[in-house]
């Protein structure tokens, strides 16, 4: 089956490669297990979701095992395509609005926020 790496993962699919990302390489009833009984997916259909994600280039499959083994592919990429989409479509395209949105709705913690102040710190010098 030919693969679509620019092909966009639906929000289903985001959750099984946030589990994924989380946990690193896992075989189909380990995912399962871990959204399957949360969602009410079953078996069938968490396989049938990583197949989908293995023909959009999302995911790899070690078939070198009895059981299929499920990798993210490209974890950092991915993430920034997720985040760069999310940014044009809810923020029109602002990253400080995007980051104004998550300080003001309290989801970061005070660490977080020194983090982040540091991340841009460290931002600014390297891009002068």
């Amino acid at each position: 089956m030919a693969r679509k790496p620019s092909a966009k993962p639906t929000q289903t699919e985001i959750e099984i490669l946030g589990i994924l990302w989380e946990h690193g390489p896992a075989t189909v009833r380990e995912v399962h297990e871990r959204v399957g009984a949360e969602r009410g997916i079953g078996y069938t259909g968490v396989l049938k979701l990583l197949q989908n994600l293995f023909a959009k280039g999302l995911v790899r499959r070690n078939q070198d095992e009895h059981a299929h083994v499920y990798e993210a592919c490209e974890p950092e990429r991915i993430k920034r395509q997720l985040l760069s989409a999310l940014m044009r479509q809810v923020f029109a395209g602002s990253a400080s609005q995007l980051v104004l949105h998550l300080l003001e709705g309290d989801s970061a913690s005070p660490e977080e926020v020194e983090e982040i102040r540091k991340m841009v710190a460290a931002y600014r010098r390297r891009s002068k």
